[in-house]
């Protein structure tokens, strides 16, 4: 029978539409990472270190729209004086929460617009201190701020480093931007005693075990002033895991005491608002080992996989930024040091062993089965669907 064009057409059409249900759903764009845009040039190196070091580049790297103002390594010099909290405070004046690019900076129109600043978005400002004025005369354009003192000369825009429209902006600026209030001296935080705030709360058998190893202990609290989460095993895990613990040797004592501490400051918002790999205290301290483990989460549950154990965080010890305390419900145990245990392809996934067990079977391969097994159904369902479209096309033009 032969068909008009109009069906043959329609049929087309119809046959488009089953390939887009039967095409992969699309991926969630990469965020950027700050640190590794600057990291191929060179003469930033000492803003791209101290965006580290303040813990900056996580608070920029959570944003989905950015402009960040770099300055070259000879400009970072006029910052030696100042402590890391106060540098942390001027470097906030230099991430705009907004986007502009090279082509919208030479697009404002002559006069001044302000933007806001990560220093004001933080709440450290006082008023609208923590607010930047972009200028743009004469084709020039600056960055200034209310509070800068009368002699500061205005921080001119230089060039584009990096651009993602509309989402991350890297710019050059020639100076560093002044404020007086972002640069006045920040009291340094209070003391922290881990052993004392481990043993309040779940951990008191972990705090015994670092305090009793030396080299450890004194990493820890070199390493806490400037960004620590640590994730304690409670009380029940370390004594389900004593017996193992006291036939490691010396080395591996250590290794896996450190591999409990991640050397940067990690919120319970933002470990559940992302996933992927951190390395570890022991990574640091071992030049040609792992020691990393993958953070992942799941609603209101944020687990750590380690390819050997998977354990959970079950409280906040203690978060006062730049240290992060959680307490976890088992010992973690590294794939440099254990068996990795790979369960069979088709096991079901394993129910979650109770607080503090030391069940050595969990790993990541339960989660992992249990996303192929929800894949199938899924595809399966579109398969389906579009086979019965097809057929109801042709069914139509015959």
């Amino acid at each position: 029978m032969a068909r008009s064009r109009p069906a043959i057409l329609l049929f087309l059409a119809v046959v488009a539409l089953a390939a887009m249900a039967l095409a992969p759903a699309p991926v969630a764009a990469t965020k950027y990472n700050i640190t590794k845009l600057l990291a191929p040039y060179k003469q930033y190196s000492r803003f791209n270190e101290m965006l580290s070091r303040t813990r900056l580049a996580h608070d920029i790297n959570r944003r989905q729209t950015i402009t960040v103002l770099a300055v070259d390594n000879a400009a970072m010099s006029a910052l030696d004086h100042y402590s890391l909290q106060t540098i942390r405070h001027i470097l906030s004046l230099h991430v705009l929460v907004d986007y502009y690019g090279d082509k919208k900076l030479k697009k404002l129109a002559h006069g001044t617009t302000a933007s806001s600043s990560m220093y004001q978005a933080t709440g450290a400002a006082s008023g609208t201190s923590g607010y930047v004025n972009i200028t743009r005369k004469d084709g020039k354009v600056s960055f200034t701020t209310d509070d800068a003192d009368d002699t500061a000369k205005p921080t001119r825009y230089v060039k584009s480093i990096k651009e993602y429209p509309y989402d991350i902006a890297v710019l050059e600026v020639s100076s560093i931007i002044s404020s007086a209030d972002a640069e006045a001296p920040v009291p340094p935080p209070a003391p922290v005693d881990l052993v004392e705030l481990l043993s309040k709360k779940y951990c008191k058998s972990f705090a015994f075990l670092l305090s009793a190893n030396a080299d450890v202990f004194r990493t820890f609290n070199d390493t806490k002033d400037n960004g620590l989460t640590l994730f304690c095993p409670v009380d029940s895990a370390v004594a389900a895991f004593a017996a193992t613990y006291k036939n490691l040797t010396a080395k591996a004592k250590t290794a896996i005491l450190l591999y409990h501490g991640v050397p940067d400051y990690f919120s319970l918002q933002l470990l559940k608002s992302n996933n992927g790999m951190v390395t570890t205290l022991a990574t640091t301290s071992e030049n040609k080992k792992d020691y990393s483990y993958d953070v992942q989460n799941k609603g209101e549950t944020v687990t750590l996989q380690t390819r050997v154990v998977t354990t959970s965080i079950t409280a906040t010890v203690g978060d006062i930024e730049p240290l992060a305390v959680y307490a976890v419900n088992k010992f973690l145990k590294p794939k440099e040091l254990f068996k990795v245990v790979e369960a069979p392809a088709s096991a079901p996934e394993k129910s979650k062993a109770a607080d503090g067990g030391d069940d050595d079977s969990s790993d990541d391969s339960g989660d992992e089965t249990a996303g192929k097994g929800d894949a199938a159904p899924a595809m399966l369902a579109r398969w389906v669907t579009a086979a019965t479209t097809a057929v109801a096309a042709f069914a139509l033009m015959c």
